[in-house]
């Protein structure tokens, strides 16, 4: 009897062991990554998809440069300069990401790992009252010891450069944040503090509340966009200002020279005549 129950006891293990491995593995499948920049039309941009249970939970659309400083030796071997690294996020690269009602983020990598970009959003209520997302944290981690674009580095290794206290791209809950132009932001390095520059353009991102799947919600844009927007609708709308007072004016003195001559031909011509009036 004992050595049945044993039996028994460790069949039953066994079977809850394969079935939180089971449930890991579905809880895994459920979320997935999908490239797909082969799409843009752009070289340039990148295209990253989120989806859950089959339906798109999270998008992102940009082109990114990184600027990362780093050390090399003098060619008096004693003292270090430092030199800059220009990379862009390719269009090859692998993504993972988790999708969050109040929470989302987006991991990609290329090059063996060699580069991750960390993207981390959050839902929250604004002090105005309204729901609101945002960009909470951003993280680059990259290796100096890879030769393509790290050459003769003093020390390579790998570092992670993060944002601290971010909050950025600030917008409205339901809809996707817009904007053409470029947007820098530097993050700090475990690499004695050096400061890696993230360049950001063409972007349109929504981490949340996507009604349709591979589709984006209303438009909201940045401040950068509409000021070049009113930068170049200005002219034409105080051309058109212009142009209808000019009419006006016009129209006007046509008018006045009208009831000029209307009044004009109602007069006397002959001066005899002002007796009888």
């Amino acid at each position: 009897m004992e050595r049945l129950r044993f039996s028994t006891l460790d069949s039953a293990g066994v079977i809850l062991c394969l079935f939180g491995i089971l449930v890991r593995f579905t809880v895994t499948a459920e979320q997935e990554g999908e490239n797909l920049s082969g799409l843009s039309t752009n070289p340039d941009k990148d295209i990253f998809v989120v989806r859950e249970n089959g339906t798109t939970c999270l998008m992102v659309e940009f082109a990114v440069r990184f600027t990362v400083p780093f050390d090399v030796l003098a060619l008096n071997g004693i003292d270090l300069i430092t030199e800059n690294a220009y990379l862009s996020l390719p269009r090859g690269a692998d993504i993972e990401g988790k999708c969050g009602s109040q929470d989302s983020h987006i991991h990609i990598s290329w090059n063996d790992n060699a580069y991750t970009l960390r993207i981390y959003f959050v839902k929250e209520t604004s002090g105005k009252g309204d729901d609101v997302w945002k960009i909470n944290k951003v993280q680059f981690v990259y290796d100096t010891s890879e030769k393509t674009h790290f050459l003769n580095t003093y020390n390579p290794g790998k570092h992670t450069a993060s944002s601290h206290h971010l909050s950025a791209l600030e917008t409205p809950a339901g809809r996707s944040y817009v904007c053409e132009a470029k947007q820098t932001l530097t993050l700090i390095s475990s690499d004695h503090q050096k400061g890696v520059t993230v360049a950001i353009s063409d972007v349109q991102i929504q981490p949340f509340d996507i009604n349709s799947d591979f589709i984006f919600s209303e438009a909201y844009k940045c401040i950068t966009d509409q000021r070049e927007q009113l930068e170049e609708t200005l002219p034409l709308i105080l051309g058109f200002i212009l142009g209808l007072i000019i009419v006006i004016t016009l129209s006007v003195y046509h008018f006045h020279l009208k009831l000029t001559a209307a009044t004009q031909s109602q007069l006397p011509c002959d001066r005899s005549m002002y007796k009888n009036m």
